[in-house]
């Protein structure tokens, strides 16, 4: 069996509310997947929750409830947020699940057996927030740590290590003989700079059992548990092994697949996460993958953060963005078409109301559903809804947007890909204006010139619902309802010029993108 394209989000810590950046790094990624299903690849798509760790065990205890219960209702909420925003997730993965755990542990056993990992005692500095230890690195000038770790306290314990370190130099090479990688290229270049410059320290994988119980307890010592993050980054292949996929089951020894053949998803192609966790996905996750003898990741995409009104986004002082009552209140459409086109993968992003009801306003509404609704409304009033004959006035400018976007997709570039798409909604506009088919309708010798603008304008709205398709949940299913033409056609190659058919009559137009107040 071929391998299929596989792509994952990060997987968010299940004690925290959806934000935001959950939601845009979950766009990215949908849309991303669903570009590569429109360009023919079998693909295969993975989100869920991290759900281990001492900060859910102790939110748990606070509400009286056991850690599993307490993630269990969580989950829900997270699943609806994800149905909300419409991913087209082919599995949803949480770390509790006796699938994830039995790649923990084997993994686990693979590195232990393999003289990967060692017992050792820290004494020092340890944030209870961000459950990590600390180093003097950590310390700001004048001693102090930074508040983003909480409380700090001075601990000393037994845990195991593993050799991070030993695998420095090896890491650089990788990366540098790997351009695409980590991408974009300045997220690569901070990672390499990391590794020529300073020294990668081992990495404490456990907790004991005495302090933190919520956690998958080490095969060979039941005396401790997974250090959050190591489990965490093991979901990723986790849910690949768990189906049997040859290049993870094999090595790790486990059973194989229940359904032959097993699919084929690993190495993981793309890995969507945000710029805050860059270090562990490229640093930590190759070098566990390599010491176990496994295949590493294709690619690190790095996606920015967003701010509100040029300030840090905190709910403490209200200065948020609920993506839940912004797709309540505009359509998910709209919500998916601000983040995507607003923000380039890799940069930082500002949300602004304004700018948000800017772009409804002048791009979705009077850009893309004006044409649409004026297009198809013409053809109903000049010619009973029925498309004349073929015409190719606009043929090349749909072409170009097709090529355009279709390449802008390979390269995951979609702000570019939206930009390409407009470039058309705009010169179909512009055509509008200048062919002045109101008024050839007005002059019976125009007819068949008034045939020729109609097919065009009808014909690229039909385009037009094609190319969305991998941005947009509602409109384009709306724009081929209106023409018509029943489902939507699920490959991008059928946005190819003159597939609308003379004589086939079109259904009835109305408004994709409703005049909201205040736009």
């Amino acid at each position: 069996m071929s391998k299929r394209f596989y792509i994952t989000t990060a997987i968010d810590y299940v004690n925290g509310e959806p934000h935001l950046g959950h939601a845009y790094e979950k766009i990215v990624a949908d849309v991303i997947a669903r570009s590569r299903r429109a360009a023919g690849q079998e693909t295969f798509f993975l989100t869920g929750l991290d759900e281990h760790g001492q900060k859910v065990q102790q939110a748990a205890q606070a509400e009286g409830k056991t850690p599993q219960a307490y993630c269990d209702e969580l989950a829900e909420v997270w699943q609806r947020f994800i149905a909300k925003l419409g991913l087209s997730n082919d599995d949803f993965v949480r770390t509790t699940q006796p699938r994830h755990q039995r790649f923990v542990q084997a993994i686990l056993s693979k590195l232990h057996a393999g003289g990967q990992l060692y017992k050792e005692v820290y004494r020092g500095s340890y944030s209870t927030k961000e459950e990590t230890f600390l180093t003097a690195k950590d310390r700001r000038p004048d001693g102090s740590f930074d508040p983003i770790f909480g409380e700090v306290i001075e601990l000393e314990e037994e845990n195991y290590y593993f050799k991070l370190g030993a695998y420095q130099r090896w890491l650089a090479e990788h990366i540098e003989r790997n351009p695409s990688f980590i991408q974009p290229a300045h997220r690569r270049n901070e990672i390499l700079g990391f590794l020529k410059n300073d020294v990668l320290e081992d990495l404490c994988i456990t907790r004991p059992a005495s302090r933190l119980s919520w956690g998958i307890p080490l095969p060979f010592d039941p005396d401790y548990v997974t250090y959050v993050w190591f489990d965490a980054l093991s979901n990723y292949a986790s849910i690949p092994a768990s189906f049997g996929d040859p290049a993870l089951a094999g090595p790790l020894g486990l059973p194989p697949s229940a359904s032959q053949p097993a699919p084929s998803l690993w190495p993981a192609d793309i890995h969507v996460v945000g710029k805050d966790i860059i270090r562990f996905h490229s640093v930590f996750w190759p070098i566990m993958l390599k010491a176990a003898g496994l295949l590493l990741p294709l690619q690190v995409l790095v996606h920015g953060w967003w701010q509100k009104d040029g300030q840090k986004m905190s709910k403490s002082t209200g200065n948020v963005v609920d993506p839940v009552r912004v797709i309540d209140d505009w359509g998910v459409d709209a919500f998916r078409y601000y983040v995507l086109r607003e923000l380039d993968i890799g940069q930082d992003g500002n949300w602004t109301h304004a700018g948000f009801k800017s772009r409804y306003s002048a791009e979705l509404a009077n850009g893309l559903g004006n044409l649409v609704n004026r297009s198809l409304s013409m053809l109903k009033r000049y010619r009973e809804g029925v498309v004349p004959p073929v015409s190719t006035e606009l043929a090349a400018d749909g072409e170009r947007a097709l090529t355009e976007t279709r390449a802008h997709l390979s390269q995951n570039h979609l702000q570019a890909a939206l930009q390409s798409i407009w470039s058309l909604v705009a010169r179909a506009n512009q055509y509008v204006d200048h062919t002045a088919p109101f008024k050839l309708a007005k002059d019976p010798a125009q007819g068949r010139r008034l045939d020729e603008v109609l097919y065009n304008l009808t014909e690229v709205c039909r385009i037009l619902a094609v190319l969305l398709s991998p941005f947009l949940l509602e409109t384009p299913a709306k724009i081929y309802s209106q023409l018509g033409l029943g489902a939507l056609p699920g490959n991008l190659s059928a946005a190819t010029w003159g597939r609308l058919p003379p004589g086939h009559r079109i259904g009835t137009p109305a408004p994709l993108f409703p005049r909201k107040e205040g736009c």
